[in-house]
């Protein structure tokens, strides 16, 4: 690991694991994934599930234990958002663009969302009340734990 936190190729995720991140709170720590509570959102249920092994960018590189893992503990993630904030739908992103980690974002979605005829939006999103923030990390973390 590098003096900055990150592990040796530069990468944010690969380095320390820490309980709070400029994302979020970890709210889970299963076999393969770290979950976070994200700080920032347009909906209430947003999480993002990051693979904890070696530092690789899809999950097409994943062995097939690997990858059966990594999906079970999405939807894990995904399940407990469903069954904490209950939204009609959840969206998931498995994206690499701006962090070249294999991360997966587990999104509550509503009706009346911000996206609500599609994706939500690409901006940053507003940054939550802390209270409100901690409260609902806290009661995900019960349903996860």
């Amino acid at each position: 690991m590098r003096a900055d936190g990150t592990g040796q190729d530069g990468c944010r995720w690969c380095g320390d694991r820490r309980d709070e991140t400029d994302f979020g709170l970890r709210v889970w720590s299963g076999r393969v994934t770290d979950a976070y509570f994200a700080r920032r959102a347009f909906v209430r249920g947003y999480a993002i599930v990051v693979w904890r092994g070696r530092h690789l960018a899809a999950p097409i590189d994943l062995s097939p234990v690997e990858s059966d893992l990594y999906h079970r503990e999405v939807l894990t993630v995904a399940r407990a958002i469903r069954d904490c904030f209950r939204p009609p739908k959840i969206d998931y992103l498995t994206l690499g663009d701006r962090e070249s980690h294999l991360h997966t974002h587990v999104t509550a979605r509503y009706p009346d969302d911000a996206g609500a005829d599609g994706p939500l939006p690409a901006h940053e999103a507003p940054l939550l009340t802390e209270e409100m923030w901690r409260t609902d990390a806290a009661a995900l973390k019960i349903l996860l734990n």
